[in-house]
């Protein structure tokens, strides 16, 4: 009975060892992307931060300053762009965003269109009857800029065409390594800020023609900014679940080898007690 305890510990304690091999493997993996990506994500700021500050900047020049990105309607439908990741493993990653996403609208009336980014994404709400405008699957380790423009291209014609009243963007902002927060934002009707002490500047062939060009790459941008954003946190994530998974494989080889000595131990003492009898019979 005691042999048999022994060798289903020692497979026990084998199959932990392999999984604590995957967990560690992988969170290697995910330490040395979020390296790279969390310095993508420093290096989007600053160009997302001055295009908005150009945006900005073009509003306040002009008083009497209104488009049709501007425009407010009343809000019969909506589309959400919503960033998750391309896989799970992730601890709280995915789900957070999405719930994020669907707590959002729980009190409209009509279900918002849907641009999902991440096979994650797009599984989740194709499968709870959402009208699924696009889907985007692993493009988040390596966003183009060109594929953050097609994106953008379809939001802004859907909403210069009357088919959506407002675009919202939902990612998970990378706090740190250890933190990570899901976001979202309204993408349009864009909201300017009107800049204090900024004299009044001439634009060709208007205001509303540069700003109206800026838009487009200006939503691109804030896609790809939230895209890479998303992906160091998601790295993060994982990093951080697979390393406590690790942890946890650690503590259980240790408890399992533990059992392991105690049965060994016991097989040990019933053998030595079976030779005394025996012994002791033969006397």
């Amino acid at each position: 009975m005691a042999s048999g305890n022994m060798k289903a510990i020692k497979r026990r304690i084998k199959s932990v060892g392999s999984t604590r091999q995957i967990t560690k493997a992988m969170e290697l993996v995910a330490s040395s992307k979020l390296r790279k990506a969390k310095a993508r994500a420093e290096l989007a700021r600053p160009y997302f931060n001055e295009l908005y500050k150009t945006m900005c900047e073009i509003a306040s020049a002009n008083t009497d300053f209104s488009t049709v990105f501007t425009e407010k309607r009343e809000v019969k439908n909506k589309l959400y762009i919503v960033v998750a990741g391309d896989r799970g493993l992730a601890g709280g990653y995915n789900s957070n965003v999405l719930k994020t996403a669907v707590s959002a609208h729980k009190d409209d009336a009509e279900k918002p269109k849907i641009i999902a980014i991440g096979r994650k994404a797009g599984e989740f709400f194709s499968k709870r009857d959402y009208e699924m405008v696009a889907s985007y699957s692993n493009i988040a380790e390596d966003i183009k800029p060109n594929t953050a423009q097609d994106i953008a291209d379809i939001a802004i014609e859907m909403f210069t065409k009357g088919e959506v009243d407002e675009v919202h963007v939902f990612y998970t902002m990378f706090v740190s390594s250890m933190s990570q927060r899901p976001e979202s934002m309204r993408v349009l009707p864009m909201d300017t800020v009107q800049l204090e002490n900024y004299g009044t500047m001439d634009y060709d062939p208007s205001p509303e023609a540069v700003f109206n060009r800026i838009v487009p790459r200006f939503t691109a941008s804030l896609i790809q900014c939230a895209v890479v954003e998303s992906f160091a946190s998601e790295q993060g994530a994982r990093r951080t679940a697979m390393e406590n998974a690790t942890d946890n494989a650690d503590a259980m080889t240790e408890s399992l080898s533990l059992l392991y000595n105690r049965a060994r131990q016991a097989s040990i003492t019933t053998e030595i007690i079976d030779i005394v009898s025996g012994a002791s019979a033969q006397e």
